[in-house]
């Protein structure tokens, strides 16, 4: 099929590809190397204590990292103390990251509720990401084009319906009981040729990943995304998607986002080693040093929230405000934590486990 970069592709053809393109030899070691890289990642995950330290510590990662690939810039310390301060003074790159996160959350809880992918929850993450409800496109007008001359590289489908029907199909291909890592980088091509929104389509893309992996059971919680492995191969990426489009190389683009599942999941699994022997250490020292403040829910506490203030504390350990204080200064005393003043507040920062987040 023969398509100008110019004139919207609505006649992108429906899921699933012809089985020649995406099946070889090649592709199927490659998605083995995967799937066993994606079940020692969910293995290290079961047996960690706490998962909330795990899944806040990636997904905070994610939304930086995806958010980035759109030049939506912001730093790890501004998240955190978004996340950790009340303020409306929240610039409005570091609001579209928080946003992305509360995304990720959000389709989570719905995939371990419902067990089901649809269109309109894709819909409600897209409209979660951007903050408004504009919703699938249903105006002509939209092409992507090279950032740095302007010309038109590809347009998307642009009539209303078909690109519902697009999405539907995509939908139904998602849920079948057949699974397969292939599967999500087809279907993650297809989202970005379908290109349903007028925003916020490259973000919604990358959560609809980790999703699938969570509907198939490869993981339990969202902590396996790809864009810190796009970042760093953002022009293959973006040369690849053109080539299934244009050359129809399926193979191509499949052992590329195959590759990346592998590389992320072993990169993963580092990160929560490094975490879980920085928690054990933190754990010892306060146990030995600080045997009057000790509990397992407070250590806990600071790595769940990097950048923690006397609220949490109260809410999670159960103590008044007179004590949370308390806490904080002795953590600050042995050099667990270090006091910055944000606005009115006092946030204390986990200095070692920043080290390891950014």
């Amino acid at each position: 099929m023969k398509i100008d970069p110019k004139k919207p592709c609505n006649n992108l053809p429906l899921l699933p590809p012809p089985e020649e393109l995406t099946e070889s030899r090649t592709i199927w070691q490659a998605e083995a190397a995967a799937r066993q890289a994606l079940a020692e990642l969910k293995g290290y995950a079961q047996v960690m204590p706490n998962q909330e330290i795990l899944i806040n510590a990636v997904v905070i990662q994610e939304a930086k990292d995806s958010s980035g690939i759109e030049n939506i810039i912001t730093t790890q310390d501004s998240l955190y103390r978004a996340l950790a301060v009340d303020s409306g003074t929240v610039d409005a790159h570091t609001k579209e990251v928080v946003n992305y996160r509360e995304a990720v959350f959000e389709g989570a809880r719905s995939i371990k509720k419902k067990h089901i992918l649809t269109v309109n929850d894709i819909a409600q993450l897209q409209s979660i990401i951007v903050g408004n409800d504009a919703g699938i496109r249903k105006l002509p007008g939209t092409a992507l084009a090279n950032d740095a001359t302007g010309k038109v590289i590809y347009t998307p489908p642009d009539n209303s319906n078909t690109i519902r029907h697009l999405m539907e199909n995509l939908a139904e291909y998602l849920n079948e009981k057949e699974s397969s890592l292939v599967r999500m980088a087809v279907a993650h091509y297809q989202f970005e040729a379908i290109h349903p929104f007028y925003d916020g389509n490259g973000r919604a893309g990358r959560i609809v990943n980790v999703l699938y992996l969570i509907l198939k059971e490869y993981l339990e919680i969202p902590i396996l995304y790809l864009s810190s492995y796009i970042i760093r191969n953002k022009g293959d990426y973006y040369r690849l998607l053109r080539n299934v489009t244009f050359k129809n190389d399926w193979q191509g683009w499949i052992l590329f986002m195959l590759k990346g599942v592998e590389e992320t999941s072993l990169d993963t699994i580092g990160r929560i080693k490094r975490i879980t022997a920085l928690l054990n250490e933190t754990i010892d020292t306060v146990r030995t040093r600080a045997r009057s403040i000790y509990s397992k829910e407070l250590v806990e506490l600071l790595f769940e929230e990097p950048y923690c203030k006397a609220a949490f504390i109260e809410r999670k350990v159960g103590v008044e405000r007179k004590a949370a204080a308390r806490y904080l200064k002795t953590l600050e005393d042995l050099g667990i934590l270090a006091k910055k003043k944000i606005g009115r507040e006092n946030i204390y920062i986990n200095i070692e486990l920043m080290k390891v987040l950014i």
